[in-house]
C-alpha cells in the first residue's frame, strides 16, 4: 500500500459547546461553520452544519468524530466521516492556550475518513479509505488527507 496525496482540507468552528462529563469520557461539539478543501482531483467548500462530536478521556487521549458536508465547484455533494485519535500533549496544549497554531506532527492527530458522493465524477470516493493528519489552528482545523492506494 501508499499515501497518495488527496486533499488539503480547513474547517471553520464555532465557539464550542461544552457538554461535560458523560460516562465514557468530557463531550465536547464543535459545530462546523465553513472551510474549503483542495487537491489534484477536487476542490469546493465546506458547507454549514457539520461539526465534531469530541470525546475526551481521562487519559489525555481524545476521539474526534466528525461528519461534513463538501460542496465541489461544480456543485456536487460530498458527505464526509472521520473519526480518530488526538493525543493533548504539552506541546498541543501550550500553542492552543497561547492562541497559536499547532504544526504536523506537534501530537497526535489522526483521522480515518470515507466519503459518498451520489455524483457519477466522484463516484471513486465512496470506494476510497482514506487517512488524515490534523493540526489545528486558533480559528480552524486543518487536515492533510491521504488516499490509501494499492502497490
Amino acid at each position: 500500500m501508499k499515501l497518495i496525496h488527496l486533499m488539503k482540507l480547513v474547517v471553520r468552528v464555532e465557539a464550542p459547546v461544552a457538554v461535560g462529563k458523560v460516562l465514557t469520557g468530557t463531550r465536547t461539539i464543535y459545530n462546523a461553520s465553513g472551510g474549503e478543501f483542495e487537491g489534484d482531483r477536487l476542490k469546493g467548500q465546506v458547507l454549514p452544519g457539520g461539526g465534531e462530536w469530541f470525546l475526551q478521556g481521562e487519559e489525555g487521549l481524545g476521539q474526534p468524530d466528525v461528519r461534513l458536508l463538501l460542496q465541489t465547484e461544480d456543485g456536487a455533494y460530498i458527505y464526509v466521516h472521520y473519526s480518530g485519535v488526538m493525543d493533548f500533549n504539552e506541546t498541543a496544549m501550550s500553542a492552543i492556550s497561547e492562541g497559536r497554531s499547532t504544526e504536523f506532527g506537534d501530537n497526535l492527530f489522526l483521522t480515518q475518513v470515507r466519503f459518498e458522493s451520489s455524483d457519477p465524477k466522484y463516484a471513486w470516493l465512496s470506494k476510497t479509505i482514506a487517512v488524515g493528519e490534523g493540526r489545528m489552528h486558533p480559528d480552524c482545523v486543518e487536515y492533510a488527507i491521504h488516499e490509501v492506494a494499492h502497490g
